[in-house]
This record gives C-alpha cells, structure tokens and sequence, in this order.
C-alpha cells in the first residue's frame, strides 16, 4: 500500500468515558504529522453507509472533559458479513482512507483485525471499554472512570444498608470478567465480590455467609458481576430462600456506569494511546492494539489483545477476604 495520507476514526460497541479524548488525541497528532483526518459517525455501520466527515482541530476542541462519543456508535451485525465489509472497504476507497483508527473493546477489534487481514488494510485499535477485558494493557480507556462510578454509588447504598440492616447485592458490568467487581469491591469496602473467574471453584455465596454475615454483621454489601444467569437477583433469591432471616435488597447499576466525565487517569491513558495510534501508523504497524503497559506505550497484536484470558490478579481475591472480616 502506498503511503498513509488520510486516516479514519471511529468509536464501535459499548460507549466509554475517554472515548472523546482518544478521538481528540488521534485528531490532532494525526493532523501534527500531516495527515488528513476524518470521523466515521455510528461505528462500522457508518463505515457502510459513509457517514464520513473531515474533521479539523476545531472539530475536537472541548471534547476532552465529556463522556460518550461525539462519533456516535453502534454495533453492526452487517459488518459481520462479507457484504457489509466488502461495503465498508468501498467507503474507504471512495474517501480515499489510507489506514483506520478504530476505538472499542473485543467485539470491535475482532472486527478490525478481520478486516484488516481481509482487505490488507492498516488498523491499529485503542483499548475503549469499561470492562478491562483487553489483554496487553495494564488498563482500558473508560475503566478507571466506571471504577469511581461504581464506589460513588455503593458509597451511598452503604448509608441505607447500614441504617437498615440490610444485605445489598449490587450488580456491576463485566460480562465475563471482574475486574470491576474485585476492584471495586475494595475501593467500596464490600464484604465480598462474586466474580466470573471464581464461579467454577467454589460456591461463592455460600463461602461468604459462611466466613461473615452470619458470623458478626447484620448488614453488608456483595459485589456481583453481571450475569444473565448468576447476576444479583439470582444471589438475592437464594439468600431469601436460604437465609430467610436477612432482609435482602438488590441495585442493577445498569447503564450509568458508563456515562460522566473521563478521570484525569482515562485522560491521559486516551491522549497517550491516541498518540501512539499515530506512530505506530507512521511506523508502518497495522493489526496492532495500542496500550500502556508498566507506564510504557506498547504495540499489541489483535489476536493477542481479544484474547479471552486477560489474567484478574487472584491476590485480590485474598486483599478483600481479609478486609472484610
């Protein structure tokens, strides 16, 4: 492929505070080595339909504070077809899109890397979810803010629980990791994190009435990860079937994890990515994630980054177990 002169960005899946920054961050450096830039709209279904627009500094200018995308977006069952792509690469052709820039968790970079070895066509990735399920980075753009999200919240479910005497499950996002839970879990002081890496090794729930409430405390709080199985109202119903002496209450924090303000850490962590999303175009990288490991801005491969393994640090696991007694 010749040289790289326009490249195009776009924000794909669950939205994620920082994912503005990201775009503001890629916007501007890419316009500092002289590229052209422009905005997909509404994810890779925007990529089908060119909903493309040439972005300036002006366009990212004040972006940085806010949560969600001013790109929009979307998840595309289309794109997942050989039609939608084959209408997608189209779009770059017509726009004279040299490389692409795509901002999105596992979901959006399996549909990266399959386009990019599909077409031979540059993507790089950045790290954009809340759930910090990506591998090869120390953290996600959107996690650090969901994680004060979620502590805010409990904070204040704390007051309740204990004026009541009340166990409270409270369900966070994750799907199938817990990062969020665990951490969490700690930042909060809960008396326990149900989380998916533990759900084959022990009954959770039991171990924890077990080794706490029953023991000393008539009201506590209980992390669970989300789960259209095993979420909070399943652990709620067999505390009352089980324990029927406990009044039990349960909180789905939904979808305003999500929202807000970036932290000052998903800043950062989205302006450094974004920057390095650049090089490693510049450099002529493609199929790579671009994320910050030990403070250091690292090249990781999609195939290495969707995997889906990204290790939770089991020595949590023991940190909560011995602060929550």
């Amino acid at each position: 492929m010749s040289k790289i002169k326009t490249i195009g960005i776009l924000t794909s899946g669950g939205d994620a505070p920082g994912m503005n920054a990201a775009i503001r961050a890629v916007t501007r450096s890419g316009i500092c080595n002289g590229l052209s830039v422009k905005g997909i709209y509404r994810g890779y279904d925007g990529l089908i339909k060119d909903e493309v627009k040439s972005f300036t500094t002006e366009d990212v200018s004040g972006i940085i504070t806010r949560g969600g995308t001013i790109l929009k977006t979307a998840r595309s069952k289309e794109f997942m077809t050989p039609e939608g792509m084959q209408k997608a690469y189209e779009t770059c052709i017509k726009e004279e899109i040299d490389a692409l820039v795509v901002i999105g968790g596992n979901g959006s970079l399996t549909g990266a890397r399959n386009f990019a070895m599909e077409y031979d066509f540059p993507v790089v990735g950045l790290p954009g979810t809340i759930d910090n399920d990506l591998y090869g980075t120390d953290s996600t753009i959107g996690y650090d803010t969901t994680m004060n999200t979620i502590m805010e919240c409990v904070d204040r479910i704390r007051d309740t629980a204990n004026s009541h005497e009340r166990i409270f499950f409270i369900e966070v996002m994750g799907r199938d990791a817990g990062f969020l839970a665990q951490n969490s879990a700690i930042a909060c002081g809960a008396e326990a994190a149900i989380i998916p890496e533990e759900s084959t090794d022990v009954d959770q729930l039991a171990r924890f009435m077990e080794r706490g409430i029953r023991k000393s405390k008539k009201s506590c709080i209980v992390i669970v990860s989300e789960s259209p199985k095993c979420g909070a109202l399943y652990y709620a119903d067999r505390v009352k079937k089980e324990f029927p002496e406990f009044d039990v209450r349960v909180s789905i924090l939904g979808h305003l994890q999500r929202g807000g303000s970036p932290s000052a850490h998903d800043r950062i962590l989205a302006s450094r990515t974004g920057v390095g999303a650049i090089k490693a175009l510049m450099q002529g990288q493609r199929n790579v994630m671009i994320g910050v490991r030990n403070n250091e801005v690292v090249f990781v491969p999609f195939s290495e980054a969707i995997r889906s393994d990204k290790p939770l640090n089991k020595g949590l696991i023991k940190v909560l177990d011995e602060l929550s007694i």
